[in-house]
């Protein structure tokens, strides 16, 4: 028996740090970038490597910008990396030690627990992908399951770049990178920020000139999506517990085949479960907005899974090691009353909210499908230094 899909799923991660190569050490030099690649981008590659053996024919867009793809290519970087996995695996071998002489075989094995950890980490990067994640990230594209997409060069917020040389410089360096790195060219990008802008007329010269909108810049450069916040779309729509109880006026990227639009035109909503072809000839560039409710499900302070109480506590560390031993414990609860984390919990709740999510976007797709006859897309997009960082177990 087959079924007709009610619509479609897919993930984007964007991925981005400062420059920070040789810039020192804690807190905002180059350990930057190591505790991203430890926590974040080698077991991303892990679980998606992991998938691919097992046979899961997923897709997936993770967004690269060109800031970051230098440094994870850098020898440098790739070699000052096997020295900070290899002290904090050493550093957690101390700790099992230390922890044992007082007698305390819970926080013994923790200590355990994240020397394996980081151990694993630093194997997979060394051996599994030696040392080099771009490359990684290369092979999963080429194969098909992933779409790896571009950014600005420096990350720059293009809507207030004074001249328009600037932002066709910061988008074909940003190509260029990415060719290099990734031995193509992209198909889409991430714009700094999702900052969008439209055409329109400027006077501060004096002569009105017509600057184009950002998708002429990216047609130009060959790319065709780009994606943005889900206010860009629903226009002025509220996010969160409003979500819903307003409606906004069109969105300045959700606007078919051209940008001047009639005052009735202006009033329609735009919807996140559509994509639109944006400026004056439809076909070249398209947007992706992103989709509040499963956004919300990850951001939210009041219901998203990160602050759940079983999750490991990003703020305190070992006062002697440095590691992070705790869990949050509940809402409010003071740093020195955070409970011991628990490995075995956390991978339970990391169950249970990944049934949730799942459980949530079929919901979402099935009444949008319901409600207007049509086939429907979410697009959930996120930080990918929010997996396994900020929020530990994100990435499983």
């Amino acid at each position: 028996m087959t079924t007709t899909p009610a619509g479609a799923f897919t993930f984007v991660l964007h991925s981005h740090l400062p420059y920070a190569r040789q810039a020192g050490m804690w807190p905002h030099g180059e350990e930057w970038v190591h505790e991203a690649i430890a926590e974040t981008y080698v077991p991303l590659l892990d679980a998606l490597n992991d998938l691919v053996e097992e046979g899961v024919n997923f897709r997936i867009t993770i967004s690269v910008t060109p800031v970051l793809a230098e440094q994870l290519a850098d020898k440098t970087i790739q070699e000052h990396f096997l020295t900070y996995a290899e002290e904090r695996a050493a550093w957690a071998a101390a700790d099992i030690s230390r922890f044992a002489d007082v007698g305390d075989d819970e926080m013994k094995q923790l200590a355990i627990h994240f020397h394996h950890w980081y151990s694993r980490i630093l194997s997979s990067f060394r051996d599994r992908y030696g040392c080099d994640v771009i490359g990684a990230l290369a092979k999963l594209q080429d194969a098909g399951y992933v779409e790896v997409s571009t950014s600005a060069a420096t990350h720059g917020y293009l809507p207030l770049l004074s001249r328009d040389s600037s932002i066709f410089g910061q988008l074909q360096t940003g190509v260029a990178s990415y060719r290099r790195h990734f031995g193509r060219d992209p198909k889409a990008i991430w714009l700094p920020e999702c900052a969008y802008r439209p055409a329109y007329w400027d006077e501060t010269d004096g002569e009105p000139i017509r600057r184009p909108g950002l998708e002429s810049f990216l047609a130009a450069q060959g790319l065709g999506v780009f994606f943005v916040e889900t206010h860009s779309v629903e226009g002025g729509r509220p996010i969160g517990k409003a979500a819903g109880e307003a409606i906004g006026i069109y969105g300045a990227v959700a606007r078919r085949y051209t940008i001047e639009l009639s005052e009735s035109e202006q009033t329609e909503p735009g919807t996140t479960y559509k994509t639109y072809w944006v400026g004056d000839e439809p076909g070249k560039v398209a947007v992706m907005g992103r989709n509040a409710r499963t956004g919300q499900q990850v951001w939210s302070g009041d219901f998203g899974y990160p602050g759940d109480l079983w999750y490991r506590e990003f703020h305190r560390k070992d006062a002697v090691s440095g590691m992070q031993y705790w869990r949050i414990g509940g809402p409010g609860l003071d740093l020195g009353q955070k409970p011991a984390y628990d490995p075995v919990r956390a991978q339970e709740r990391i169950g249970e909210h990944a049934r949730h999510f799942v459980g949530l976007v079929d919901e979402l797709l099935t009444h949008y499908a319901a409600s207007t006859g049509e086939f429907g897309m979410i697009c959930s997009n996120y930080d990918t230094e929010l997996f396994g960082h900020w929020w530990f177990e994100g990435v499983d």
